[in-house]
């Protein structure tokens, strides 16, 4: 029988909440800057576990995130990907590989602004959790790193100490996200009307409309637009947004997938 994993590890005691408060962060374009997953498949890409034709697909998916923002399509089909990729891949190899990734890749594209926010929640006794579709080995790195209560994330199916390349459960985006969170109120006593949200994907909506205090970062045009019909907080931590904007606009795609290209070809090592 595959092995069970549930949806949630806490990375450090959970402390009883501020009258039943908690704080709930996404983790793609919120907490970081780009997507995580994309950053996973850089490191396996190193590791040889996939060809320079498929490292192609996932800078363009790279792109159009940093460029649309989140798209279910994009996300169900890295997802598809990263799994097959991950088959056969030891718990002790994703273990190592999370970790390497944070290091190397995820540390310096966070958000100072979001990380700031996640640091007073927690000065003023709040739980932080993050609640993320990235899988649940990388999420948790990111939290103990930055000291956080835990993590909500994607579970792999492992078999015999390896990836078999199935989900345990659905990838947690969207709605997922929202039942998630309301199980983690539930089993920790949280008042949900008590507790703050953080997105910037209209994706996340519902996870936003279950809390009491949504907030808007980094929002996506859909989320931004929500936001301001019910008169949600946004925060924009992304310095020259509208220069940067133009400037992706008025670039070729030829230019912008070869910047990307050459993220991942810089790890080809020499050639022979």
């Amino acid at each position: 029988m595959p092995e069970e994993k549930i949806v949630a590890v806490a990375t450090r005691p959970v402390a009883s909440a501020q009258h039943g408060e908690a704080a709930f962060f996404d983790v793609d374009n919120t907490l970081m800057r780009g997507a995580s997953l994309f950053h996973v498949a850089r490191k396996m890409y190193q590791r040889g576990a996939f060809t320079i034709p498929q490292a192609a697909g996932f800078a363009w998916k790279q792109l159009m995130f940093v460029f649309r923002g989140e798209n279910i399509d994009d996300v169900h089909a890295v997802r598809d990907t990263a799994l097959s990729l991950a088959s056969g891949f030891t718990v002790e190899d994703i273990a190592a590989l999370g970790e390497e990734v944070y290091d190397e890749m995820i540390e310096s594209r966070i958000w100072p602004g979001t990380k700031a926010l996640a640091e007073q929640h927690l000065r003023m006794g709040r739980p932080v959790w993050l609640v993320t579709a990235t899988p649940i080995e990388v999420a948790t790195v990111i939290s103990t790193r930055l000291g956080l209560t835990g993590a909500l994330g994607t579970v792999g199916e492992i078999r015999d100490g390896s990836y078999t390349g199935r989900l345990v459960g659905e990838i947690l985006h969207g709605p997922a996200k929202a039942v998630a969170v309301r199980g983690i109120a539930e089993s920790e006593g949280l008042d949900l009307n008590r507790c703050w949200a953080y997105s910037d994907s209209h994706n996340d909506i519902p996870l936003l409309s279950m809390v009491g205090h949504p907030v808007a970062i980094n929002p996506d045009t859909r989320l931004r637009r929500h936001a301001r019909e019910h008169n949600w907080p946004v925060y924009d931590f992304r310095s020259g947004r509208r220069a940067a904007t133009l400037g992706l606009k008025a670039a070729t795609v030829g230019g912008a997938i070869y910047g990307l290209w050459r993220g991942f070809s810089r790890f080809r090592g020499p050639t022979v």
